[in-house]
C-alpha cells in the first residue's frame, strides 16, 4: 500500500499544531504526526510509544514511503496523542497496562455502561487501600528497627541488620 503525504494546512492541524502532516489513506485524508512529535506532545519517551505498540495499547502506525521505495517514517494519527495521555493518566491512578487495555476496550464494547467502568475504578481503590495497609505495616516495622539502632558501633552489632537476618 502506498501512502501519499500531502503538505497543506488543515483546520484540525492548525488547532493542534503545525507539526502534523496530512496523509491520504484509501481515499480518506487524515492528520498524522511522527513518533517524535507524538512523544513530545504526550510527554513520553519514543521507546514508550514503541512499547505501547508492542503491547497493543496503540495501533501500529502508517509508514511514509521514502524516496528509495523503502518504508520510512512512522506516521501516527493525531488521536494517538489522546490515547497515550489516557494511558499516562490511568497509570498515574495506579492501573496496570493490562487494566488499561481493558479500560480502553470498554469504550468500544456495545453493552458496557458507565457503571461497569465505575466498578473497575472501585476495585482499583480497594486494591490501593490494601497496598496502603501493607506499606503502613512496612513503615511501622522499619521505624521500630530504626529507633532500636543507636547509629553507633560496628556494623556487626547493628540491630537493623541483625533483625533482617532472622
Amino acid at each position: 500500500m502506498v501512502y501519499i503525504i500531502l503538505n497543506f494546512p488543515s483546520p484540525l492541524a492548525a488547532c493542534l499544531s503545525a507539526d502534523m502532516e496530512r496523509v491520504r489513506v484509501r481515499g480518506e485524508v487524515m492528520d498524522t504526526l511522527t513518533i517524535g512529535r507524538v512523544a513530545k506532545k504526550a510527554g513520553v519517551n519514543v521507546e514508550t510509544i514503541r512499547y505501547y505498540e508492542r503491547q497493543g495499547l496503540i495501533s501500529r502506525p502508517l509508514r511514509r514511503q521514502s524516496g528509495g521505495g523503502l518504508l520510512g517514517y512512522r506516521q501516527y494519527p493525531a488521536e494517538t496523542v489522546k490515547r497515550i495521555l489516557f494511558i499516562r493518566h490511568a497509570k498515574e491512578l495506579g492501573f496496570s497496562l493490562k487494566e488499561i487495555a481493558e479500560l480502553l476496550s470498554l469504550r468500544v464494547e456495545q453493552d458496557v455502561t458507565c457503571g461497569d467502568v465505575r466498578k473497575r475504578a472501585e476495585a482499583k481503590v480497594a486494591d490501593i487501600n490494601i497496598r496502603i495497609k501493607i506499606l503502613q505495616r512496612m513503615k511501622n516495622a522499619l521505624s521500630k528497627l530504626a529507633k532500636e539502632c543507636k547509629g553507633r558501633g560496628p556494623v556487626s552489632e547493628c540491630p537493623i541488620l541483625e533483625a533482617l537476618e532472622k
